[in-house]
């Protein structure tokens, strides 16, 4: 059985200021293997790299290298090293001297030093460029450089932070094939991170996709991207079509307007996410399709057309290497092995609600406009404002705890964030056919997820409407 070279082991890293940018993360990682930790922006990737570096320590966890915990061994006493976006090279050295350098700091001989900067020179292709200077170096040289002097000690972790990110295009595909190139040669153990989906599916053994400092999925290229586990990860990883639906019979489900055969066994009745590729979608007669629908929109992307359909409030993406005209009137044909079914997910917003010394319900400073008395049943409210309970006894209000849900359909966004009951910005969306799906980042103690038609942007500031109405209480003691 192949040995783990690192495990991390229900890691959390939480900052002074309450943000916790890991939530328990765990992780197994072969020797040899390439890992690559994807995810937007923020969801706690390059936190987690500089941990298994040294950088920062977890507040909570384990981190184990070949089975002995190394959590509170310093950077320099690691086998690890770290390439970072910024290549951090030394420019009043020429390439020879800035790869030497870590081998000079271990009183290496000069002629090991030769000869391994030598060899690493040949590997990542600069042979003959020792005395050259760094600023006369191309971006994909100098981070060529970096990676040099990375390898040159031979660590058992190579750990690399978006280091094609300065990169143009064409550069950054070209070292896509030379990186995988060099993890084949070296045979050592690689952990990359990075936004770019396409480099996480060129070069990885396994994608570990990250979101909001939480694991969402690990697996092959191949199963992230044909198998996503849930609509985040579905959405993050190329390009979907995502429709809420049921499942109306044997390998039977509705959605988007129609009825599909697929191949996931789900019960009958079941609430589910379908996900659908663009390049799976097939664009026919109008009668040679499960749905109808109008063209709406017609992009050339050079290998194939980006071609949208409105089919009643559901919007399909098609790519096709034939082309459409805007308002014609189509097909949408879906084969059973290209619908990927997953179960739904409840993101029923639950939260508490307080109770003050006049025995009114309260959240996030806000009196919510409902009688406690029809929130527990049987209760009535004297003139002096005590609460009795059916039997007529005195109910100890501070002794109860008022649960309140909220379905995301029920809350409506507004720009006026003082008007909201709850106040925050837009962490993240993904479009499902015929509405948008927020995550509204708060100060409180949780996120909230909010179905709208429009679209807003990333970051936006918002207020949540909570019409008290489309609210469900309970209570506990």
């Amino acid at each position: 059985m192949e040995q783990n070279i690192i495990e991390l082991k229900h890691i959390t890293k939480t900052y002074k200021d309450g943000f916790t940018a890991v939530s328990d993360f765990n992780l197994e990682v072969k020797k040899g293997e390439f890992i690559t930790f994807l995810g937007p922006s923020g969801c706690g990737k390059t936190t987690t790299l500089r941990m298994i570096a040294g950088f920062d320590l977890p507040t909570e966890g384990e981190i184990l290298l070949n089975g002995k915990p190394i959590t509170e061994l310093p950077p320099n006493e690691r086998p690890i090293n770290t390439v970072f976006q910024r290549y951090a090279l030394f420019p009043h050295m020429n390439i020879y001297e800035n790869i030497a350098f870590g081998l000079r700091q271990k009183k290496t001989p000069e002629n090991v030093i030769a000869k391994k900067v030598r060899k690493v020179l040949e590997l990542v292709d600069l042979e003959g460029f020792e005395k050259r200077s760094i600023d006369t170096l191309s971006g994909g040289q100098q981070q060529r450089v970096a990676i040099a002097r990375a390898v040159v000690n031979e660590p058992q972790i190579l750990l690399l932070d978006e280091p094609l990110g300065a990169l143009d295009l064409k550069m950054r595909k070209e070292m896509q094939l030379e990186l995988k190139e060099m993890h084949r040669e070296l045979g050592i153990t690689f952990i990359y991170v990075t936004h770019d989906q396409e480099e996480a599916l060129t070069m990885s053994d396994k994608i570990v996709v990250m979101a909001e400092g939480k694991m969402q999925q690990i697996g092959t290229p191949e199963d992230i991207y044909n198998e996503p586990i849930n609509a985040f990860v579905a959405d993050f990883i190329g390009d979907s079509n995502i429709f809420n639906g049921i499942m109306t019979g044997k390998l039977k489900a509705r959605f988007c307007g129609g009825e599909f055969v697929c191949v996931d066994d789900i019960e009958e009745g079941t609430h589910i996410t379908a996900v659908v590729r663009p390049e799976d979608v097939i664009l026919t007669e109008p009668a040679g399709g499960q749905i109808r629908g109008i063209v709406t929109s017609v992009i050339f992307k050079g290998i194939h057309y980006e071609i949208t359909v409105e089919s009643g409030k559901n919007e399909i993406i098609a790519q096709s290497v034939y082309s459409a005209k805007t308002g014609d009137l189509v097909g949408v044909r879906v084969d059973p092995d290209n619908i990927h079914i997953m179960i739904a997910e409840d993101h029923t917003n639950i939260f508490r609600a307080e109770i003050n010394k006049n025995n009114e319900l309260e959240y996030n400073g806000n009196v919510l406009d409902v009688a406690l008395t029809s929130v527990i049943k049987g209760s009535r409210q004297l003139e002096d404002g005590t609460i009795l309970d059916a039997n007529g006894s005195e109910i100890d209000t501070g002794k109860l705890k008022i649960k309140i849900s909220i379905k995301p359909q029920d809350i409506e966004l507004t720009d006026e964030q003082e008007e909201g009951l709850v106040q925050g910005y837009i962490s993240n969306l993904i479009y499902k056919g015929d509405h948008y799906s927020y995550v509204i980042h708060t100060d409180l103690e949780q996120d909230f997820v909010v179905n709208d038609e429009y679209l807003w942007n990333m970051e936006d500031q918002v207020g949540l409407l909570m019409p008290v109405e489309k609210m469900i209480f309970s209570v506990k003691k």
